[in-house]
């Protein structure tokens, strides 16, 4: 099994330790948002176990995936909505 894994954030690949969510590759490349609210207001991971679902992002195409609930694998493609 793989140490690391790379995924595509936004566009921008970052190496990850395997078994890490989402939400954590995201806050490890530095964003600090993974969507806005209705009002512009950046929004991210708040609670880390599905139940805010402030977390969601576009994974592999599929939209409102849970950042937190989604472990990272070889060449996953995540999208925020910032």
């Amino acid at each position: 099994m793989a140490e690391r894994v790379r995924v595509i954030i936004d566009g921008e690949t970052l190496d990850v330790p395997a078994f890490t969510t989402v939400a954590a590759a995201i806050s490890i490349q530095g964003m600090r948002g993974t969507r806005r609210s209705i009002t512009g207001e950046a929004r991210a991971a708040l609670c880390g176990m599905g139940v805010c679902h402030e977390c969601r992002v576009s994974v592999d195409g599929r939209a409102h995936v849970l950042g937190c609930q989604t472990l990272c694998r070889d060449g996953l493609c995540i999208e925020t909505m910032r």
